[in-house]
């Protein structure tokens, strides 16, 4: 099982799943999982769909009760305890707004289930519109509104009864992707001004890696690696998390004294001399260099191929080298000019330090 520690440094976690499972039949959605988030802190679950991420979102939010296992929330058992007197809120994928209400209306709704004074509510209703900036728009229907709009009357909706947690299950996958890259920030703008603690769930490996302080990557309904982003992205647990999260070449070999033996000759690698037996070597692109002319010998392990496919994201160019044994190994290169212009077909070279992949037994 994964590490489902806290970040807190020795501190009590807000919320504390205490293996936990969660069966629809005899269908494991979440099985035997512990995870620890703390408090103040923007926690992402991450994973492919049907990994049980949303499923554990909605155990946490009361809507799904476990099948074995306790949930706790600052100490307190809430296992039991129904969602509406949880002291936490859960904004929808589908934001679930009322179209017959105006944005005002919307975000104060919660506040006038609970019977707040109607002076407080406009209180408390313009200090949350002038939290996502929305201070002109209360007195708008929510078919007026742009798709980044009603995100925000649902964010501030969610957030108005002041929870302790915050959910956002998949809340920027109706929005265009620059605007999700505007969000992704003012979300953690937002959490950092709030001190409120937000899990968010996301399928999207670069959204998890930008916004959240820590991820929990979840297949099949558990726990594969818990950690900080660049924790999860530089140092994998397995094969499968470095194939999921970014891009990654993967040299399968045999781990001995001397280094990695390989279908392309010894490679020199981290961790060489440590136990031996059948590993892979993990390659991130933008790790590699690639070069017109074999490299000189101290640039580490080089290999030779030929340029196969070549993506341009403006940017950065991925170039996919199909090497001796017929591998593909993928470059990432800057384009900022100054360097060899390399086309398909072309013999090429790729070199790496021996300290730039990591080693995996699994």
């Amino acid at each position: 099982m994964a590490d489902g520690g806290t970040a807190d440094g020795g501190k009590p976690p807000l919320v504390r799943f205490d293996e936990v499972s969660k069966r629809f039949g005899d269908v494991p959605a979440v099985n035997g999982l512990t995870l620890d988030i703390g408090h103040n802190e923007f926690f992402a679950l991450l994973g492919p769909s049907g990994c049980g991420k949303t499923t554990l979102l909605r155990l946490l939010a009361g809507f799904e009760t476990p099948t074995e296992g306790r949930i706790f929330l600052d100490g307190e058992d809430i296992t039991a305890v129904p969602p509406h007197l949880r002291p936490v809120n859960m904004m929808f994928q589908s934001y679930a707004l009322f179209p017959h209400l105006t944005v005002e209306g919307n975000v104060g709704f919660g506040l006038r289930q609970d019977d707040v004074g109607r002076r407080e509510r406009a209180e408390r209703v313009a200090e949350m519109l002038a939290l996502v900036k929305l201070q002109d728009y209360g007195k708008r229907r929510i078919g007026q509104l742009s798709g980044g709009q009603r995100q925000r009357v649902a964010l501030a909706r969610s957030l108005i009864k002041r929870p302790r947690v915050l959910l956002l299950d998949e809340p920027m996958a109706a929005l265009d992707k620059k605007l999700r890259g505007e969000t992704q920030f003012e979300l953690m703008q937002l959490q950092r001004k709030l001190g409120t603690s937000f899990v968010i769930v996301t399928h999207d490996q670069e959204e998890a890696m930008v916004v959240a302080d820590r991820i929990a990557v979840m297949n099949e309904g558990r726990l594969v690696q818990v950690g900080a982003p660049a924790e999860i992205y530089e140092r994998p647990a397995s094969r499968w998390v470095a194939d999921f999260i970014g891009e990654v070449t993967l040299i399968e070999g045999r781990l001995e004294q001397a280094g990695l033996a390989t279908a392309l000759g010894p490679l020199k690698a981290p961790q060489a001399g440590a136990a031996e037996g059948k590993a892979w070597l993990a390659l991130r692109p933008e790790k590699l260099r690639l070069h017109a002319a074999r490299p000189a010998p101290d640039a580490g392990n080089t290999v030779a191929g030929t340029v196969f496919e070549i993506g341009y994201r403006g940017d950065v160019s991925i170039y996919k080298v199909r090497l001796a044994d017929r591998s593909l190994i993928k470059v990432a290169l800057a384009n900022t000019g100054g360097r060899p212009a390399f086309a398909v077909d072309d013999v090429v070279w790729v070199s790496w330090p021996p300290d730039a992949g990591v080693l995996l037994k699994e």
